[in-house]
This record gives structure tokens, C-alpha cells and sequence, in this order.
């Protein structure tokens, strides 16, 4: 036996189910902002490079460490770098002055017999002379005695001179030993990383054994408590970003957390893949606990209007007409937007009540 449901019940369930949601205007506060997504990185976060090509010796830090400025991170092994070290050493120890006292020595004992003989030829040819006077000798004898002391004094000036350079040469060879042991000391220590800042190790990116260059990155650092958010604006609203805007933020690991920050720096250089701007913000309000790379999505605040008269984004029609209760399609002026809220400026009064389009 069939079962007919009643007429009247039917007609009520094809109105309720006809029946379209409606609304009224609100007076509140509205704001228009600017979509960014980014991450969450340490201040100062940076890659670590070494300066020169090995392997891994020994690695002496592991993911977060806390190091200070100078701090070894890692040791890389090359034995040319090490040779070439204890060979300028031992140059520069070949090179010294120290070491070559003896030739100096030498050198000043000549002089003191060129010396010593000058003096005497000196008196000779006086007494030759005088001797001469008093019709005593011959004019052979004064030459002889005028030769030998012209001689004598060359010899003198010739043992200064060859002195003199001795020591310009000893004391060039040895600073430039000193330098080149230096310069390869320098060297020597470029093998052994060390850490150019203060902070936290947030990862080690090689192991002991391998090869590693100065274009591969061995480890990145950053500050330990201090983080900021980087964020991408795409080219089409960065005109309107400027450094002092809130920025409200979520994070995937604070699930229905809202965060504030405040924009800092904007990035002036475009990236040209994607078309977009770094914007740097400061957080006001900081989550518990942060890690780099996390990542976020965030409206930059560009301005803000209270007692705003505002509708939901959905009964907007055409971006700029409503529906009324008689079906009435009415133009309206609209002022700031957000993801879920418009500002009428002109067509509508709080009293209005509004229809919402069907999709």
C-alpha cells in the first residue's frame, strides 16, 4: 500500500529548500592587506663555505651546537698545504739574520784589516812625504807610498760596501721568507674552518671523508634565539608595501594561531623566476619555540578603516553591485577589501537587507 506525503508538508520543503541566505549590513572596523607566503629563517642565517678544496678530516661541531666567533667547525686534510708550510719554515729559518751571523763576521774582520791597513799606508806615505821635504828618497818611493795607500782606501771602502750589501741582502731574503711563511701559514689555517660568527649550528651538510670545495656550502649558521620572517609579495602589490606594516601570520606547526610581526626591509631587487619581492618582518608576538625554513602565510596590513560599513566578500555581484530582497539588482560603491569582508562606501544603509547570489 503506497504512502503519500502530504501536499502542504511538500510545498513547505520546496520553500525551505528554495530559500535564499540573506543579510545586513555591518558597522566595523575593516582592513585591507596584502597576501605573502615565506619562511621563518634565524637572523644572520647563512651557509658556511670553506675557502679551499679537500677532504674532511674531522668534522668538530653537530646540529645544535652553540659556537663563538673563531670556533673550529671542521679540519679539511691536504698534505701539498702542509709540505709547503714546513718548507716555507724552513726557508724562512735558512733566510735569518741569526743564521747568517758567521758571513757577517766575515765581513766585519775585513773591514778591520782594510781598516788597519789604510791607517798604516796612511802613516807610511805622511812619513814618505816628510822624508821628501828634507831631500831624503826618491819620487818613486812617494808614488809607491801614494799608490798603496789610494789602494788601501779602496780596499776599505770596498769591504763597507760589500758589508752593507751583505746586510740588504740577508735582511730582503729573511722578510721575505717571514712573508712567505706567513702566507702559507694563512694557508695552513684556511684548512682549519672556523666559524666567522657567533650563533647556532642549525646543520652540518658534509661528513668526515668527503670532498668537499669553495663552491659547496659545509654547514649553515644563525643566530640561536633571534628570528625573522622572509616573505614573498608578488610584483603586483609591492608598490604598496612599506617598512613599519603589521603583518599577521600563521604557521603550519600552530595550527589556528595567529601571529603579529611588523615589516622591517623590503628587498628592492626583483626575483626574476618568480616574479616576486623578499619583504623582511620582525616578529612582535614570537611562538614558543622556532626552527628555520618553517614555513607561513601572512597579510601585510596596508590600511585600516574603523566603523566601516561592510558586507561579506560572497554578496558581492560584478565586484560591485548586490541583490536586494525584491531581486533588485543595486550598484554600490566599494572601498577597502579583505579576504572576507568589503567596505560600501555609497548604495547601501545598515537597514538594507541584502540577498546572496546563487553561484
Amino acid at each position: 500500500m503506497k504512502r503519500y506525503m502530504p501536499l502542504v508538508l511538500v510545498l513547505l520543503l520546496a520553500s525551505c529548500s528554495g530559500r535564499q541566505e540573506t543579510t545586513t549590513p555591518t558597522v566595523e572596523d575593516v582592513s585591507e592587506s596584502v597576501y605573502a607566503s615565506g619562511v621563518v629563517k634565524s637572523r644572520n642565517q647563512h651557509l658556511v663555505f670553506p675557502t679551499v678544496s679537500g677532504i674532511v678530516q674531522e668534522i668538530f661541531v653537530t646540529e645544535g651546537d652553540t659556537v663563538q666567533q673563531g670556533d673550529p667547525l671542521l679540519k679539511i686534510e691536504n698534505e701539498t698545504a702542509r709540505l709547503s708550510a714546513e718548507n716555507a719554515r724552513i726557508a724562512a729559518e735558512y733566510s735569518s739574520v741569526s743564521a747568517n751571523a758567521e758571513k757577517l763576521s766575515e765581513l766585519r774582520a775585513a773591514i778591520d784589516l782594510a781598516r788597519s791597513r789604510k791607517q798604516n799606508d796612511s802613516l807610511l806615505l805622511e812619513r814618505q812625504r816628510n822624508l821628501w821635504k828634507d831631500q831624503i828618497g826618491t819620487r818613486v818611493e812617494l808614488e809607491q807610498r801614494e799608490l798603496s795607500y789610494q789602494n788601501s782606501a779602496t780596499a776599505y771602502r770596498t769591504a763597507l760596501l760589500r758589508y752593507s750589501d751583505l746586510q740588504k741582502q740577508l735582511d730582503f731574503a729573511s722578510r721575505q721568507a717571514q712573508k712567505n711563511l706567513q702566507i702559507s701559514r694563512a694557508v695552513s689555517d684556511d684548512y682549519l674552518l672556523r666559524s666567522e660568527t657567533g650563533g647556532k649550528v642549525y646543520s652540518v651538510l658534509k661528513e668526515e671523508g668527503e670532498l668537499v670545495s669553495p663552491q659547496t656550502p659545509v654547514a649553515v649558521l644563525g643566530d640561536a634565539d633571534d628570528f625573522i620572517l622572509e616573505l614573498q609579495v608578488d610584483e603586483y602589490d609591492i608598490a604598496r608595501v612599506k617598512p613599519g606594516q603589521k603583518v599577521l601570520l600563521n604557521l603550519d606547526s600552530y595550527k589556528g594561531q595567529v601571529f603579529e610581526a611588523r615589516v622591517y626591509k623590503v628587498n628592492p631587487a626583483m626575483n626574476e623566476r618568480t616574479r616576486s619581492f623578499t619583504v623582511e618582518a620582525d616578529f612582535v608576538t614570537t611562538p614558543p619555540t622556532l626552527y628555520p625554513n618553517l614555513t607561513t602565510e601572512a597579510n601585510i596590513i596596508i590600511q585600516t578603516k574603523q566603523d566601516a560599513l561592510t558586507i561579506p566578500r560572497e554578496y558581492l555581484l560584478d565586484s560591485s553591485y548586490v541583490l536586494t530582497e525584491d531581486e533588485e539588482k543595486v550598484k554600490v560603491e566599494t572601498g577597502l577589501k579583505d579576504y572576507q569582508k568589503v567596505e560600501i562606501l555609497d548604495g547601501l544603509t545598515k537597514e538594507d537587507v541584502i540577498v546572496k547570489p546563487q553561484p
